[in-house]
C-alpha cells in the first residue's frame, strides 16, 4: 500500500525458495517487507528482512519518513513494529502491542506519520492510535458502537475519519465519521434511503469527491457524492454496467 502523497510503497513479499536436504521438495519461503521510494526520478527498492520470518498475516503500511509499519499477528493480538534501513541492516522500533482478534491497520492518513488500526470490541470497535510523534503504545481514540469496517480519511490533517457501521438493532450497515483527534465523536456520513445500506469506497480529501455504494436505487449500485453539497448521490449508468 501505498502512502498518501505516493512518496512511499511498502509489502510482504516471499524470498527466493531454496531446495530440500534431499534436492526435492523446496523450503517454505521466507517472507519479509520491503519498501519502495517513489518520489524521486526512478522509483526503486529496499529490502527490509529483520531477522526473522514474518506471518503470512502480517500487515504491511508505508510511512512518508521511509519508515514501515508491521502489524505482527500474536497469538493474544497483535505486535507494531516500525522497520527502516540501518546500515548494513534493518532496524526495528517496537510500539507495543493490542489483545484481541480481527485487528486491521488503516489506509495511511494524510501526511504520513501517523497510523491507526481498527480492532472489535464487545458491541462496538475501537480506533487505536498505533503511530505518533512521541507515543510509545497504542492509544484508543475513539469507540464506536457496532461493527466498523472500511476506513478512508476525509481531510488532508487526519481528523475526520469515515468508517462503515453495522448496527445490529437496524440491521443497517452505513457510513459515519469519527473525530479521532478530539474525543472520538461520531456523526453519521451517508444516510440515502430510509432503509439503504450506504457504504463509502473511496474519498477525495482535496475536492470532497466521494465514491459510494448503496441499494437505495433498488440493487446494490456504485455512485459519487460531494462531501458537504446538499446535491444527492448520483449513480449514473456509466457505474452500474450489465
Amino acid at each position: 500500500m501505498a502512502t498518501a502523497d505516493l512518496s512511499h510503497a511498502a509489502r510482504l513479499v516471499c524470498a527466493p525458495t531454496a531446495p530440500g536436504a534431499e534436492g526435492g521438495d523446496r523450503e517454505p519461503r521466507a517472507r519479509y517487507a520491503e519498501r519502495w521510494t517513489l518520489g524521486g526520478p526512478e522509483p526503486y527498492v529496499v529490502p527490509l528482512p529483520a531477522g526473522r520470518v514474518e506471518a503470512a498475516h502480517t500487515q504491511v503500511l508505508a510511512l512518508s519518513d521511509g519508515m514501515v509499519l508491521l502489524a505482527r499477528p500474536e497469538d493474544d493480538g497483535h505486535r507494531f513494529v516500525l522497520l527502516y534501513p540501518s546500515g548494513p541492516g534493518t532496524a526495528e522500533v517496537p510500539l507495543g502491542g493490542l489483545s484481541g482478534p480481527g485487528l486491521r491497520l488503516l489506509p495511511p492518513v494524510p501526511g504520513g506519520r501517523r497510523a491507526y488500526a481498527l480492532l472489535p470490541e464487545a458491541g462496538a470497535t475501537g480506533v487505536w492510535w498505533v503511530r505518533g510523534e512521541g507515543l510509545r503504545a497504542p492509544v484508543r481514540v475513539a469507540r464506536v458502537p457496532g461493527r466498523c469496517s472500511g476506513g478512508a480519511w476525509l481531510d488532508r490533517e487526519g481528523r475526520w475519519l469515515a468508517v462503515d457501521r453495522f448496527d445490529g438493532t437496524t440491521g443497517l450497515t452505513r457510513a459515519v465519521t469519527v473525530d479521532v483527534t478530539a474525543g472520538g465523536e461520531v456523526t453519521p456520513l451517508l444516510q440515502i434511503g430510509d432503509h439503504s445500506n450506504d457504504r463509502l469506497l473511496l474519498a477525495d480529501p482535496d475536492s470532497g469527491l466521494l465514491l459510494v455504494r448503496s441499494d437505495a436505487p433498488g440493487t446494490d449500485r456504485v455512485g459519487w457524492g460531494v462531501l458537504g453539497s446538499r446535491n444527492p448521490a448520483r449513480f449514473p449508468d456509466a457505474l452500474h454496467p450489465e
